[in-house]
């Protein structure tokens, strides 16, 4: 019987280690709010789901697209904060600017909208806005300055 089973040794001496641990860190440099992710993408899907949810789908048509084409918008930004967090955490605040949006959204987009679907929208704009603010202050917080 051959002997398939590797030895563990260090692999301080492999060629690539150098270009490995830079790779790393480089994945891994700026995710402080790694777990902020996996609430705002939620955010995103109760969002977009929230007219369906609340049953208000036919009384109000209109905020029920309009929630549902923003609640897409913010699980896409959690992806890519995900994806490519260096290139999209700049984008932190665009989620605020959401989260006041929604908060505002019922009486705009409405059309005398009840007090559950009032505070359905001030509940997800005020956590987006908090999200948001985590997400930007902490990327801010882990750029380097030149």
């Amino acid at each position: 019987m051959a002997n398939l089973s590797h030895p563990r040794g260090d692999i301080t001496s492999h060629p690539d280690a150098s270009e490995m641990q830079a790779r790393y860190d480089r994945v891994l440099g700026g995710r402080d709010v790694a777990l902020v992710d996996g609430p705002v993408f939620l955010l995103g899907l109760y969002c977009a789901v929230s007219p369906w949810i609340l049953h208000y789908t036919t009384s109000q048509p209109a905020l029920a697209t309009h929630n549902l084409v923003v609640g897409i918008a913010i699980a896409l930004l959690a992806l890519g904060f995900t994806a490519a967090p260096a290139r999209m955490y700049g984008l932190s605040w665009a989620m605020c600017a959401l989260g006041v949006w929604m908060i505002i959204s019922p009486w705009i987009v409405g059309d005398g909208p009840d007090a559950g679907v009032i505070w359905n929208n001030i509940i997800i704009g005020t956590l987006a806005v908090i999200l948001g603010a985590v997400c930007a202050v902490t990327a801010a917080k882990s750029t380097p300055r030149s």
